[in-house]
């Protein structure tokens, strides 16, 4: 069965998070890197906005809901990173950072965040939507057309556990299937 990286262990976790599977794809599709300033919309538990933080110059975590953001408040303070705002508050209504690299929305109706998401990008800064549910791709990626962003594709990240053994080699019966699909698009060139 699939173990977690040890960071992930360490965390704490209230409402659902983002796994380690995706955290990577999204950073490694998004190119975060150590210059990148990063706005994270539904912070949760804060696994993928420690995991930002982590990597990148700052990042902006944004969540409505203060028990969601105390818990996000322990595991920053656990792995004393600085760089990490976290904040109260409802992106589909505003968005205070400019000139973003990267926006991740994972938040009921992501869809209705994509137009102050696109306010706070730079000129082809990335947004990523982590969505559950097919429904929700095509509403999002349809507004994403509607507000002109490009190079859009969706994926979804599936990890099989393999079993090795003397008789032979299988994938496992158990592992973390779906969580999300991922939508990445890019701001247009100005």
């Amino acid at each position: 069965m699939f173990i977690y990286p040890n960071l992930y262990r360490k965390l704490k976790r209230g409402p659902q998070v983002i796994l380690p599977k995706d955290i990577g794809i999204i950073m490694a599709y998004s190119e975060v890197n150590r210059n990148s300033v990063c706005v994270d919309a539904g912070t949760g538990s804060g696994w993928l906005a420690v995991s930002l933080a982590r990597v990148s110059k700052h990042v902006y975590s944004y969540d409505n809901r203060p028990e969601f953001l105390a818990i996000a408040e322990k595991n920053k303070v656990m792995l004393n990173l600085d760089n990490l705002t976290l904040k109260n508050g409802d992106v589909t209504k505003k968005i205070d950072e400019k000139d973003a690299d990267i926006v991740t929305l994972d938040l009921p109706g992501s869809d209705k965040a994509l137009a102050n998401a696109k306010k706070a990008l730079k000129p082809d800064g990335c947004v990523v939507g982590y969505l559950p549910h097919m429904e929700q791709v095509k509403a999002f990626v349809k507004k994403l057309d509607s507000l002109k962003f490009y190079d859009v594709h969706t994926i979804e990240v599936i990890v099989r556990d393999m079993m090795v053994r003397e008789e032979g080699v299988r994938p496992s019966t158990k592992g973390i299937w779906h969580t999300a699909y991922l939508v990445f698009a890019k701001k247009e060139s100005k």
